[in-house]
């Protein structure tokens, strides 16, 4: 399969280059495809790795992997153009995070809205399926606990598309809990939230 995937931080490089080891073609999109870091993450995720600008990434894949920061999301999808995402599955492992000084992140959005339903909404022709926001990019791909295989709680509204991601989860050794529609990630964002806040307290990520 062909995956488009949109953002060249941490998680976009982590995804990218799990899904190229199960054998898909990936082009990583950025707004600097000529920047250092794209081209060694090219180079060092091997042959199925490629870069372009957005747009190419959009159009390229058959399933898109949005991975960009919140503040720059819509953005990117304008630069993405819409028509290339059109009856497409898009993973969105976004979380809408605003950021103040001296003082940890908080959601830009929850209780009656999420960053889920915005991307939903600014891709209406696309099939959205809500996954990897709950946990760090050290542990989506192939991720090793102690207790075992832990679980990925996704959303979205097209039942064909969860499968479509389910299927990726089971290959990264996820195990899956579908709670629903697009709506459900109201309380999969606040999962990020909860994430970070035993983290600065705890001092592990895990």
């Amino acid at each position: 399969m062909k995956v488009g995937v949109l953002g060249t931080g941490d998680v976009g490089q982590v995804l990218g280059a799990g899904l190229a080891s199960l054998g898909h073609d990936v082009k990583m999109g950025t707004r600097e495809p000529n920047a250092d870091k794209v081209k060694t993450w090219v180079q060092k995720t091997g042959a199925r790795a490629s870069a372009g600008t957005f747009a190419q990434a959009a159009e390229f894949g058959e399933l898109i992997v949005l991975a960009t920061l919140w503040s720059g999301t819509e953005n990117a999808l304008k630069l993405a153009r819409t028509e290339n995402f059109k009856g497409k599955v898009v993973i969105d492992a976004t979380n809408p995070l605003a950021f103040a000084p001296n003082a940890p992140p908080h959601l830009a959005l929850g209780h009656t809205d999420s960053g889920g339903e915005q991307v939903q909404r600014w891709l209406a022709g696309a099939r959205v399926v809500k996954a990897f926001n709950i946990v760090g990019n050290a542990h989506m791909v192939k991720p090793q606990f102690a207790g075992g295989p832990p679980d990925m709680l996704i959303c979205g509204n097209d039942e064909a598309a969860k499968k479509t991601v389910t299927g990726i989860l089971d290959a990264f050794g996820w195990s899956v809990i579908d709670i629903g529609g697009i709506e459900g990630a109201r309380l999969l964002e606040p999962m990020c939230i909860l994430w970070v806040a035993y983290g600065i307290r705890s001092g592990s990520w895990n």
